[in-house]
């Protein structure tokens, strides 16, 4: 049998290469001899620059940044190999991921992009030609208005004085956007931007409804965070004239994308084109009986770009069928029936904490992958089987 494993990250708990480790050593308790391909997948959060660094041999590039509620943090983005523009790649998740925010911290009114920006002002500092930022396992709201100011932009209040807070809740009392003083190399960069191209900024689908809750956002929270980002889209417009309300993939982020596109002048890409130009997906399939995929939850949000589906949909037009793990099953799972995955199921087989989901990740990945392959394997004899005693009447 020929398998691929094509992962996602497991978001605070596993990455996509130690997912795809612990998929494949399940899968050899039962099958030691299956022929087995992994591409770990990134899309955009955790992981992102590190396995784009690895695969064109690129560097790293580690440095202090500010995190995203206010404390130092170590953080790494890396430059990738290979020939063209020197382009470093970055993860906003590394200066300001939902694992950089302390569990008793967890407001989205509160947290800053401050060290995205930090962070790419060094990648400018190291000659960078061309910035690929990618935008995933956020722990903030601030519309990247933290980035900006890093960078040198302003955000005033109606006296003419910088905002006195940062993160969203400092939106509020946006009343301008100056960026006179943005550093004048980002007009000689050109900056990617590989996000979730279905998130929106505003509205009763965007990232304050949808992901507020997430990061920490109780429902007073949550309608701060709406009329914050509201406030916000209404002066990009003014300002810049830019409509980023429902643009696609402004709301990345905690509407970081939409910083991104309106402040810094970036392109926004859906993550998985920007990703398949590095990883070579349809070559892995050619010669494939069976996919493995997997990602944190899989639910309603998994069609709308997430990895499994973009797997899927490619493995579907090949007939190649597809299993899924997830940490968690969520609301309205069934559509992914739709997308290509033909199976799915938690790893989770007991009650248990989310800590101790967590420690015992890896142990549950692995367990879970074993008892699919031997389900799966059980299926395939049933079904030779039947042939042969339709071939024996």
């Amino acid at each position: 049998m020929r398998i691929v494993i094509i992962p996602s990250g497991f978001k605070e708990s596993l990455n996509a290469e130690r997912a795809a480790h612990c998929i494949e050593a399940g899968i050899k308790r039962v099958l030691p001899e299956a022929s087995i391909k992994s591409l770990p997948m990134v899309d955009g959060g955790e992981g992102f620059a590190e396995t784009l660094v690895r695969v064109t041999n690129g560097e790293r590039v580690h440095l202090t940044v500010t995190g995203p509620v206010g404390d130092p943090i170590d953080a790494t983005f890396g430059f990738l190999g290979g020939t063209g523009p020197r382009t470093a790649v970055l993860e906003m998740a590394a200066a300001a991921g939902l694992k950089h925010v302390p569990r008793d911290m967890r407001n989205p009114s509160l947290t800053t992009t401050y060290g995205v920006g930090e962070m790419i002002a060094a990648a400018l500092d190291l000659g960078a030609e061309r910035i690929l930022l990618g935008c995933g396992d956020s722990g903030t709201s601030d519309g990247g208005v933290g980035m900006a100011q890093a960078l040198g932009a302003r955000l005033l209040n109606v006296q003419g004085d910088e905002i006195s807070k940062r993160g969203a809740i400092g939106l509020l009392e946006l009343n301008q956007i100056d960026l006179t003083h943005l550093d004048a190399r980002l007009k000689r960069v050109r900056i990617d931007v590989a996000c979730n191209w279905h998130n929106r900024l505003c509205g009763p689908k965007g990232v304050a409804r949808v992901f507020g809750p997430q990061k920490g956002a109780s429902p007073e929270q949550v309608n701060e965070l709406e009329v914050a980002l509201e406030r916000y889209a209404n002066v990009i417009e003014r300002d810049t004239g830019f409509d980023v309300r429902q643009a696609p993939g402004c709301g990345a982020s905690g509407g970081l994308g939409a910083g991104l596109k309106a402040l810094l002048g970036a392109k926004l890409h859906s993550r998985y084109d920007i990703i398949s130009q590095y990883m070579k997906i349809d070559e892995m399939l050619q010669q494939c009986d069976l996919v493995f995929t997997a990602e944190g939850s899989i639910d309603y949000q998994t069609p709308h770009g997430k990895i499994p589906s973009e797997v899927a949909s490619k493995a579907k037009r090949r007939g190649i069928p597809v299993f899924a793990f997830a940490g968690t099953i969520g609301k309205d799972a069934r559509v992914n029936y739709e997308c290509g995955i033909d199976a799915y199921t938690s790893i989770l087989q007991a009650p248990s904490t989310l800590e101790e989901a967590i420690l015992l990740a890896e142990e549950l990945l692995t367990d879970s992958s074993e008892s699919a392959m031997r389900t799966i394997l059980l299926g395939y004899r049933l079904g030779a089987n039947s042939i042969n005693e339709g071939h024996a009447s």
